[in-house]
């Protein structure tokens, strides 16, 4: 664990008036101990993690212990839930030795784990704060935990993860590079007949090959390009229409998502001026955004700018939020939105979808600094024009 999540986490401890965080979504769980399991993806299972300044300690099935042992997560505590069987070759090395130490003596249900690491850490009677979702074992919890003084402290992990640190920052920056740099590996190949699904399968691989994982890839012609979610299909692309890419990539974790738009010659003057408000939308944002200023004011800025830019129509719910171990995170850019600090590391969009004729989306990332904000992107927002 970095200097900088110790800080905030002790700072998050504090402002709940805890001695200990229990925390179970992925991120949180992976922000804590650098674990993310992936048999989770597979079923449901009880995973938890604990921060406290006596330590960390986390709470897996026991099916995770060799993935564990095996990987770069680490916590001051492990124990393990629920039988799963192992064998151990004979020359097995100290990960396997780890991993079969761990299944060996699994504890009979999460919330038996969990009490288990609480009492390695020394909390005993202390005030634990329960996270959002933190309930392991929901039928037994209470008397598992009897020892112990439980309390909310719904989101407290998520707020000290909302501003980013060093390495974290560098790995959203390679998460979005790839991501640019897989959109211009597809420009080059798209023509008149290629196809989303053929285009979407030159961004996967592009991605893949520079070490990243895609995620939520949308890459869609025409009309198609009106649906937010666009599922991927085989409408060839034709002469005269947009070309929305909405995709992201994974890179140590960390979340990459852009947004570009291209056209296959020329662009008709009603989707050219939705492109033109739209981008208008997104630097307002920018432009707005910096330390001390909320979520609401940049909202206000993006959409007044949209409607003045040619979509006096225009209507949003949220021109954006945090990215980092989840693709959506605090704090949001919407009325109501919690106030910016540097170190946040923000998607900025004004999408405009009109359905039966286009859609038109441009992302940028943005990272708060002191002074104000800094653009993490590398390629041009412009509108691309294919031959």
């Amino acid at each position: 664990m970095y200097p900088h999540q110790t800080e905030r986490l002790d700072a998050a401890l504090q402002a709940s008036g805890a001695d200990a965080l229990v925390v179970t979504s992925a991120a949180d769980v992976e922000y804590l101990t650098g674990f993310r399991s992936f048999s989770r993806s597979v079923y449901p299972a009880d995973i938890a993690a604990v921060y406290s300044k006596a330590g960390t300690a986390l709470v897996i099935p026991t099916i995770d212990a060799p993935a564990l042992a095996a990987g770069d997560g680490a916590a001051d505590h492990v124990v393990c839930h629920g039988r799963f069987f192992v064998n151990l070759a004979e020359r097995a090395d100290e990960h396997a030795r780890r991993a079969a130490r761990l299944a060996a003596e699994p504890a009979e249900s999460a919330a038996d784990a969990l009490a288990s690491v609480l009492e390695a850490l020394g909390l005993r009677g202390a005030r634990i704060g329960m996270d959002d979702g933190a309930r392991p074992g929901t039928a037994t919890i209470t008397a598992r935990l009897s020892r112990f003084r439980l309390a909310p402290a719904v989101g407290a992990v998520a707020r000290a993860r909302a501003v980013k640190g060093p390495y974290e920052i560098d790995c959203l920056a390679q998460a979005l590079r790839i991501a640019e740099e897989a959109i211009h590996a597809v420009l080059s190949e798209l023509r008149a007949g290629t196809t989303e699904r053929e285009a979407v399968a030159l961004y996967e691989r592009a991605v893949a090959t520079r070490a990243a994982t895609p995620y939520a890839t949308i890459i869609a012609f025409g009309a198609h390009a009106a649906l937010p979610a666009a599922p991927t299909g085989e409408r060839a692309l034709r002469p005269g229409e947009l070309v929305r890419f909405d995709v992201g990539s994974i890179f140590k974790g960390y979340h990459g998502e852009v947004a570009r738009m291209a056209i296959l010659g020329e662009p008709e003057s009603r989707a050219l001026r939705a492109y033109d408000a739209v981008e208008a939308g997104v630097q307002a944002a920018l432009e707005t955004i910096r330390p001390g200023v909320d979520g609401g004011k940049v909202f206000e800025a993006a959409v007044a700018a949209v409607r003045d830019g040619g979509l006096p129509e225009f209507r949003r719910h949220h021109v954006g939020h945090g990215i980092g171990l989840e693709p959506v995170e605090a704090p949001w850019l919407r009325p109501g939105g919690e106030t910016l600090e540097a170190g946040m590391v923000l998607r900025a969009e004004t999408p405009y979808y009109e359905l039966g004729a286009f859609g038109v989306t441009v992302k940028e990332t943005v990272l708060v600094t002191r002074g104000g904000a800094t653009v993490v992107n590398r390629s041009n927002r412009g509108l691309v024009v294919l031959d």
